[in-house]
């Protein structure tokens, strides 16, 4: 769990993880550099299950590095401070790892609810099993929404996150453990996503950026095909191409059309 400025909500969050059925857990916060009183409310906890790391703000795929080279567990996932699991979050997708041996990323169902009337906005379920690497370069919603995934951790594998990348690091991080295995999900809720306090999502600018940075990184990896290549790059100027228009920005919107010509 990184955790930014989250006094608000990082309460119900670290209690969520303490209300799992399944108990053989732990949950590892990084404070990333906040400012405000959310060390306090981290400290309200005293379950010994919980361990907590400081480190000066660096960002969330910094504090998320920290986290991994801290972990102790077979299986690991993420939570936003700001999100709530259900009860059953941990004890479904566990239960799928044990049932299908292939598996090395497992999701599941998530309400997207508004961050403060709680009013349900979406509803993501996945619908696909198998290698996922060309969904995800597709950014097919069949098999990405991004934080609620849980990942079997493999003993001949370095788990990153690219640092500095404000946009786009599930994604780019789940592209690049893909091909280790297979995906596959859960029915049961696992999430519920608090929208409205994820204001990264809402600067296109740095949207766009990330998007583009990940199409760089996708070009260094073999598993990735120039077909690969081209469908991404396709998808991500459609993507920012509307996001630009349904914003009135119209000249950012054609200036993307231009730089998806020359990469």
């Amino acid at each position: 769990m990184p955790a930014y400025n989250a006094e608000e909500f990082i309460g119900e969050a670290i209690q969520s993880v303490l209300n799992q059925t399944y108990h053989n857990w732990e949950l590892i916060i990084v404070n990333d550099g906040s400012i405000d009183k959310t060390k306090h409310e981290i400290s309200k906890f005293t379950d010994k299950r919980i361990k907590y790391f400081e480190q000066v703000n660096n960002g969330v795929s910094s504090a998320r590095n920290t986290a991994i080279r801290n972990m102790g567990g077979d299986f690991f996932c993420f939570l936003d401070a700001d999100d709530i699991y259900s009860e059953n979050s941990l004890s479904s997708r566990v239960k799928v790892f044990l049932q299908e041996e292939h598996v090395i990323i497992v999701d599941g169902r998530v309400e997207v609810r508004d961050i403060l009337t709680n009013m349900l906005i979406k509803v993501y379920q996945p619908d696909f099993r198998g290698n996922a690497l060309s969904e995800l370069i597709r950014l097919n919603e069949k098999c990405f929404f991004g934080p609620s995934c849980m990942i079997k951790r493999l003993s001949n594998k370095t788990y990153m996150f690219k640092e500095g990348l404000t946009h786009g690091e599930d994604l780019l991080f789940y592209i690049s453990i893909a091909n280790e295995g297979f995906y596959s999900y859960t029915n049961d809720l696992v999430m519920i996503y608090r929208s409205g306090n994820k204001s990264a999502m809402s600067n296109l600018r740095g949207l766009e950026k990330g998007y583009f940075e990940i199409y760089d990184e996708l070009r260094k990896m073999p598993a990735i095909s120039s077909t690969d290549l081209k469908i991404y790059k396709n998808k991500i100027t459609s993507i920012m191409f509307k996001s630009y228009l349904k914003n009135s920005q119209i000249v950012s919107a054609f200036r993307i059309l231009f730089r998806s010509q020359l990469i």
